[in-house]
């Protein structure tokens, strides 16, 4: 909540405890008419109480007035705009290229390739938080889904969003993927680079190796992390119809299989590993050791800090004027000559 886009307060409820200065307020003015009334009908009273004064009871009220609306505010935490800090943070550049074809809806592993896939990239990423990530999703084709940056939570939205319908050209274009990681990274030189390549690996692309081999000549490793079996299985035609499988021209189901050889000769054209994503944890620190083991470029990068609190500079006069309202006397002093004319 902002008040004059000023301050946010962290505990806005307890400001509807300023509902309270007007309902105070009230009670005041009906007290000081009653008593008025009360000493009209009393008579003189002088010489039995001490003489009222209406002066001081006015201070009181408004110093209690004032010290409960700065209560209010000072329980309510008001903060004042967050505190940007650069800092230099040294790191290398990961992107992970993801397949989203339609063949990574196929179910021989649990729950389906992608979503095991999706869990698959996600414990990546909070294992190589301090490095630079950026995510490209592919098929027929590839695009930048997410520029390399250390914004770990939108990775990971992205990632959880990943599916076919994103891109309506089918296939699986390795070749596009690695050659879109090259041109996404920085041309700035002494910073390693990695491209984690997530797929079954059906590619009817030949230039996939070729793409490996130029990624490494240009200084990137490519980790190729297989996603399926050997055995493979039937193409679901919809991410929520299992039913109903993709045919071929003569109406027989088509099955797709992990090409595990294509991955292990993509990883070691890219300089890297093959890996399968059944290893889970396994393969996720593998690919740390790897990304760990490559140069790091400092950077700066820009942080914000909590929130900056303010509820001091209202607590401080609230305490104050609590304390002076305590010892401030409703009574006016009485004066020498009514002390010695009893």
């Amino acid at each position: 909540m902002y008040i004059c886009g000023m301050f946010q307060f962290q505990h806005p409820a307890y400001l509807w405890l300023l509902a309270s200065v007007p309902i105070l307020l009230l009670l005041l003015l009906g007290y000081q008419f009653w008593r008025r009334k009360a000493m009209v009908r009393l008579g003189d009273t002088s010489r039995l109480l001490p003489e009222f004064s209406s002066f001081k009871f006015w201070v009181k009220g408004f110093l209690l007035l004032f010290s409960i609306a700065f209560l209010a505010v000072s329980w309510a935490n008001p903060q004042k705009g967050a505190k940007k800090q650069t800092t230099t943070q040294k790191s290398a550049d990961v992107f992970i290229a993801l397949d989203i074809s339609q063949s990574m809806l196929c179910r021989d592993v649990a729950p389906d390739r992608l979503e095991l896939t999706k869990i698959f990239a996600q414990k990546l990423v909070q294992s190589l938080e301090g490095e630079r990530i950026g995510l490209i999703f592919f098929a027929g084709n590839a695009f930048l889904a997410v520029p390399l940056s250390t914004d770990y939570p939108f990775v990971l939205q992205s990632i959880q969003s990943a599916n076919p319908d994103l891109l309506t050209e089918q296939g699986t274009a390795i070749a596009s993927a690695l050659e879109l990681a090259e041109k996404s990274f920085e041309a700035e030189p002494g910073g390693g680079r990695a491209v984690v390549l997530i797929t079954d690996g059906e590619n009817h692309d030949e230039e996939a190796l070729d793409a490996a081999k130029k990624s490494f000549d240009n200084g990137t490793i490519i980790l190729a992390v297989g996603a399926g079996t050997a055995n493979g299985g039937p193409i679901p035609t919809s991410e929520w119809e299992g039913s109903q499988y993709k045919r071929d021209e003569k109406g027989e189901i088509v099955r797709t299989r992990l090409n595990e050889d294509l991955l292990r000769k993509i990883a070691l054209a890219g300089g890297g590993q093959s890996l399968n994503i059944s290893q889970s944890d396994r393969a996720v620190a593998t690919i740390e050791r790897e990304v760990g083991n490559l140069e790091k470029r400092a950077m700066e990068v820009r942080s914000s800090s909590e929130m900056e609190s303010w509820y001091q500079w209202f607590l401080l006069p609230a305490l104050l004027l609590l304390g002076l309202e305590t010892a401030l006397s409703f009574w006016k002093k009485p004066s020498p000559q009514s002390i010695n004319n009893p």
